[in-house]
């Protein structure tokens, strides 16, 4: 019982180490307006966002960024660039991948623009059930 305590412990302190902003993009799990929506979700608890990927999926989150500053709804604050060592299983050492970090914050009428779309999804909704 005490190494499942202990275990949980470590967990949870992973988690907290962990940004709670932060989205990981990957190219190929998710679709791209799952991220977008993901980071409006994400800026309206914490006030920012931070977008990170790796190697193919450093499109995706340009991507993502860009849809979210076209619409008005976030400011980039921050870009930043970086290459990691990755384990290469096939070729047993490791490779360099680049790696990109964005921070997003909200635009000061994102609130608006939010309540404005909710409110075009509640109308849509109810015109379809009529």
């Amino acid at each position: 019982m005490e190494e499942v305590t202990e275990a949980m412990n470590n967990v949870n302190i992973s988690e907290t180490n962990q940004k709670k902003n932060r989205i990981q993009v990957s190219n190929t799990k998710k679709p791209l307006f799952f991220y977008v929506n993901l980071a409006k979700r994400y800026m309206q608890q914490h006030e920012e966002v931070e977008l990170s990927a790796l190697g193919m999926a450093i499109a995706t989150v340009v991507t993502v960024a860009e849809i979210l500053k076209n619409n008005g709804l976030a400011v980039e604050k921050k870009i930043m660039t970086s290459t990691v060592d990755i384990k290469d299983d096939a070729r047993g050492r490791p490779v360099q991948k680049a790696k990109i970090e964005i921070v997003l914050g909200k635009t000061e009428n994102f609130d608006e623009l939010m309540a404005a779309a909710a409110e075009e999804r509640e109308i849509a909704d109810g015109e379809e059930q009529s």
